[in-house]
């Protein structure tokens, strides 16, 4: 699958519309009992940056940015507004902030994870599209440099300690930083009606995410 390293309009997709989504079947029993069955391991964001537009200026954006990536065919970076860091919003990323992975001696790759909840079923996201210059990494709480200690894959989000910085056994991982989601556009047509824009009429531009 092809993926453009490009980060959608971070203006336009900061009042976008949208989030998760997960696939649930639901089945109602005749006692009035439910039978619930997850069918996505993961969830699936969505969003419409359509509600982002706001001058004609953004459409141009928009319509360049849509046939760069033609349509459908090319995935690209996109900063949820709601969820970027691997820490709440107002705060700034810090290395103690995700456990992602504890050491063994000779494990040198860990994936960047962040994780939702804490007490009933928490759900662990692979993050995939790190802001690099964001990554802090701690070894057993000690802070780790970037490109002595440890390297980070951009494409991936995995982590790599370097010849002579193993994590030992037993030492727990950490991680602080930034990230985009991949995604693409949801639609090969994009239809705009200038006239409506003017009168606040709001194009649709569907972007859903996509499983790397």
């Amino acid at each position: 699958m092809s993926f453009h390293d490009v980060r959608f309009p971070t203006a336009i997709s900061r009042n976008a519309q949208g989030g998760p989504e997960r696939r649930t079947d639901v089945v109602v029993l005749g006692s009035g009992y439910e039978e619930r069955n997850s069918r996505w391991a993961d969830s699936r964001r969505s969003y419409n940056a359509g509600y982002g537009v706001k001058s004609l200026d953004d459409l141009y954006q928009i319509i360049a940015f849509f046939e760069e990536r033609r349509g459908r065919l090319h995935a690209f970076r996109w900063r949820d507004p709601m969820d970027w860091k691997s820490c709440a919003p107002n705060a700034a990323p810090n290395a103690l902030d995700q456990v992602i992975g504890t050491g063994t001696g000779d494990r040198a790759a860990f994936q960047l994870k962040k994780v939702y909840g804490n007490a009933f079923a928490p759900w662990t996201r692979d993050i995939k599209k790190p802001i690099v210059a964001t990554v802090k990494i701690a070894v057993a709480g000690a802070a780790q440099i970037a490109g002595t200690n440890f390297a980070i894959d951009a494409s991936t989000g995995v982590v790599t300690f370097l010849s002579g910085h193993i994590p030992a056994s037993g030492a727990s991982v950490t991680a602080g930083f930034e990230f985009d989601v991949p995604v693409r556009f949801d639609t090969d047509k994009l239809e705009v009606n200038l006239s409506g824009f003017t009168s606040g009429a709001i194009p649709n531009i569907p972007i859903v995410e996509v499983r790397l």
